[in-house]
């Protein structure tokens, strides 16, 4: 079946790989059950069913499979295929990040902090975080990094929250992480004051489409903030800002007159 959904050695098949770890699945084994649970919640190898998607990754994670843990929780904690249960949520996470996994214990760590499912406790919130940045989950590192940066379950630590920033981007190619150290860079923040690595990361977030990035962008290139003063760009970027639905974005399109820089060399 594995070899049908990925493709190795034979053409990829997922109705063939559905087929076989079906098979499997109805047989016991809990690594199958997993996979047809995911299969059916993605809809790889046969139709949609998220009740069918709960019902098979419930059967492996009570045979202690911390994958099928982690995607149950999951199920329980957005209601797909099931009621809504936090409860649920929490006691599967838990499961499955004592277990190890990054992912889930990511997702525990966020429990405790939002007291989902749980009692609230940022200590513990920074616990699971710390278990899951360490094993290289970029969710986990920006949560650490947050947590450092704001003292939450733990004493603040600019430097520790800058460096658990850059780890989680080195991996992860997320527009609001990237916009969140160029802030840093920007205010000095865990690391020397750099406009121009802030100008940096600011645009590296603007291009995937992050309004508060794009206005960012705009302001740079206008008052030459960490690159040469452009206010056609300038234009460019705070038309984008304000199509993408960024608040403030018109107010400061007329209050610097922009529409004399678009078009213009």
């Amino acid at each position: 079946a594995k070899k049908y959904l990925q493709g190795q050695g034979v053409p990829s098949d997922t109705v063939k790989a559905f087929y076989w770890y079906k098979k499997s699945a109805e047989q016991g084994n809990s690594v199958a059950q997993y996979e047809i649970g995911y299969m059916y919640s993605a809809g790889l190898g046969t139709l949609p069913d998220l009740k069918k998607a709960v019902y098979w990754s419930k059967k492996s994670a009570e045979q202690g499979n911390a994958k099928a843990q982690d995607w149950l929780a999951a199920l329980y904690d957005l209601g797909m295929g099931t009621q809504k249960d936090e409860s649920k949520a929490f006691y599967w996470y838990k499961k499955s990040a004592e277990q190890g996994n990054a992912r889930a214990q990511s997702s525990l760590g966020l429990m405790y902090e939002e007291g989902k499912g749980t009692q609230q406790d940022d200590t513990k919130a920074f616990y699971w975080y710390k278990k899951s940045a360490e094993q290289g989950n970029p969710v986990g590192q920006f949560s650490l990094a947050w947590a450092y940066a704001h003292g939450t379950g733990t004493l603040t630590d600019p430097e520790r929250a800058f460096y658990w920033l850059k780890k989680c981007i080195v991996k992860n190619n997320n527009s609001f992480y990237e916009y969140v150290l160029a802030k840093w860079y920007e205010r000095g923040f865990g690391t020397q004051q750099n406009d121009a690595k802030a100008f940096y990361w600011y645009k590296k977030s603007a291009e995937q489409g992050f309004g508060m990035a794009q206005f960012a962008v705009a302001l740079a290139y206008y008052y030459g903030r960490g690159s040469q003063i452009n206010k056609k760009m300038a234009a460019f970027w705070m038309r984008k800002a304000y199509n993408d639905g960024f608040p403030g974005a018109k107010e400061k399109w007329d209050e610097l007159q922009l529409w004399k820089y678009e078009g213009k060399n």
